[in-house]
């Protein structure tokens, strides 16, 4: 049963060594009013000493859970791992290398509740002070999803890729998402729009890392993220 006055925080990890404390910190840190943060953290196998210390935390933090691949698996299979475990009316989804800010969940959350919005999107778009990217490939290449996005489904998204996707969690859990890596995202907002709910948006901060700092996606999981949303719209949710 999912407690309504809980957000589940799903952390996918891999290789993250020098980001993953501070993110933790940030989380710790959310003052999220009368909502309670349920904190899942799964690590796909990373080799970096991220696996060594999530482990030692473990035995540490039992308000935490933190669970372990025994293989690297993908983003897409981490986050399915941790949703299994969510118990939160809301689950949003952090990435571990503080691209995105935490401090913006309490906005998120608090639009969702306000509205009673089913899905809120944080667009790094809408922020016109984001004018940084992590090369001009990946800014032309997001850009490009979204626009398919809109054409497909008929939405009026501005950041299909981005990270930060509040969802009611019964609602993500029934999706019944099948995305191993990072095409995971674009599965998830075709889902949704294949349902006919509507995504709504607000603005948010990004701090872009690039390739040679740790960023992982590459150009065939923009393919793929194309390849995914062209598939759902040809065969429609089931």
């Amino acid at each position: 049963m999912l407690d309504n006055k809980t957000l589940s925080v799903i952390i996918p990890v891999y290789n993250e060594i020098n980001t993953i404390e501070k993110v933790l910190e940030k989380i710790d840190s959310l003052v999220l009013n009368d909502y309670h943060k349920q904190v899942i953290v799964v690590d796909d196998f990373s080799s970096d000493g991220t696996r060594e210390y999530l482990k030692e935390l473990k035995s540490k933090r039992l308000d935490y859970s933190i669970l372990f691949h025994n293989k690297n698996h993908g983003k897409g299979r981490a986050i399915k791992t941790c949703l299994k475990h969510a118990k939160g009316k809301y689950t949003i989804i952090q990435d571990a290398d503080l691209e995105y800010d935490p401090s913006n969940i309490p906005m998120l959350l608090n639009n969702a509740i306000k509205n009673n919005f089913d899905v809120v999107y944080g667009s790094r778009r809408l922020n016109k002070s984001n004018n940084q990217h992590s090369s001009i490939w990946f800014f032309w290449g997001g850009l490009l999803l979204t626009i398919l996005t809109n054409i497909l489904y008929k939405t009026k998204i501005t950041d299909e890729a981005t990270c930060y996707k509040l969802i009611k969690t019964d609602l993500l859990k029934s999706l019944n998402l099948i995305s191993e890596g990072f095409e995971f995202c674009p599965e998830v907002t075709s889902k949704i729009a294949l349902k006919g709910i509507e995504i709504h948006e607000i603005p948010i901060n990004y701090y872009p890392r690039k390739t040679k700092d740790g960023k992982k996606i590459k150009w065939i999981d923009g393919v793929k993220a194309i390849r995914t949303l062209i598939e759902w719209r040809l065969k429609g949710f089931y």
